[in-house]
């Protein structure tokens, strides 16, 4: 398995260490299980970002309908 070897400072270590004590973990677990949140975090905002998108790009001429002066201006005029 890839491993990673991260720095951190004094404070950060002293911090990461009570935590795990806190939880009964070991640091290396509570370091793994923070970064695999952050990672399901971020997919599920790119995943919602990505829905909005299409959801919105279905929907555009309805919006554009619904709420004419929040239109930029020339989109929808003939050139």
């Amino acid at each position: 398995m890839p491993a990673l070897n991260v720095e951190f400072s004094e404070r950060e270590l002293e911090d990461l260490r009570r935590i795990a004590k806190e939880r009964g973990t070991s640091l290396k677990a509570l370091v793994r299980q923070a970064a695999a949140a952050d990672i399901a975090r971020h997919r599920a905002l790119q995943e919602g970002a990505e829905t909005f998108r299409r959801f919105f790009a279905t929907h555009a001429e309805e919006f554009a309908a619904a709420f004419p002066d929040d239109e930029p201006p020339g989109r929808g005029e003939a050139a």
